[in-house]
């Protein structure tokens, strides 16, 4: 199932975070060789997941990581302007309508599907927190799996080649991507809204399907 979490609140599912942090250390810097920091627990963090950020969690059967991405408002601290800023012309991405979205990760032994539960998460947020646009980093090898799912963004720029090439992207959320994403994850929206509104405390929480 999806979790929506703030990093505040990631002390009441130790395991939940433990492994997604593990799994960050393990796709960054042992797949894909980026210079990222591993604590002495095998944990990757950076200078962001100190700002509150949501995340949201694909929480797989025995309570372990199995997906996940990191959000920040524009309006503070983002990877986006401090790190990228060259990449978008110079110009300071800052709304609250826009959110930024990093870190997507996923575990080695993550079900086929759960990229785009992820994805359908980012649309959750949007039609629940009016939220137009979502902008963010990814590699080349995300460009694929974006268009898998049914969720290409427009490319606001690119620089590197190959396996290091790093683009930014904008998303803008409609009714109709929201609906095909869901579809090609395999989760109806009903159960994907009641996974947010659970983690919200908007409804008790109950047994909902965990496949995706």
């Amino acid at each position: 199932m999806l979790r929506y979490i703030y990093a505040n609140d990631l002390h009441r599912f130790p395991k939940l975070a433990r492994s997604m942090f593990q799994d960050r250390a393990d796709q960054f810097r042992t797949r894909l060789g980026w210079e990222v920091t591993v604590d002495e627990n095998g944990e990757e963090r950076d200078q962001y997941d100190d700002l509150n950020p949501l995340y949201v969690i694909w929480e797989q059967a025995d309570g372990t990581h199995g997906g996940s991405m990191r959000f920040l408002p524009t309006t503070g601290r983002v990877m986006i302007n401090e790190i990228f800023g060259h990449l978008t012309g110079g110009a300071p991405i800052c709304s609250p309508l826009i959110w930024e979205c990093t870190r997507f990760c996923l575990a080695r032994d993550a079900g086929g599907n759960i990229a785009g539960a992820l994805m359908l998460a980012g649309g959750e947020i949007m039609r629940n927190f009016g939220v137009k646009h979502f902008a963010g980093v990814f590699d080349k090898r995300m460009v694929r799996i974006y268009r898998a799912i049914g969720s290409s963004p427009e490319i606001l720029g690119t620089e590197g080649e190959g396996r290091d090439q790093i683009n930014v992207g904008l998303w803008e959320f409609t009714p109709d991507s929201y609906e095909v994403v869901a579809k090609r994850c395999g989760i109806p929206t009903d159960v994907s809204q009641r996974w947010f509104d659970q983690s919200f405390g908007y409804v008790a929480e109950q047994p909902l399907p965990m496949s995706a």
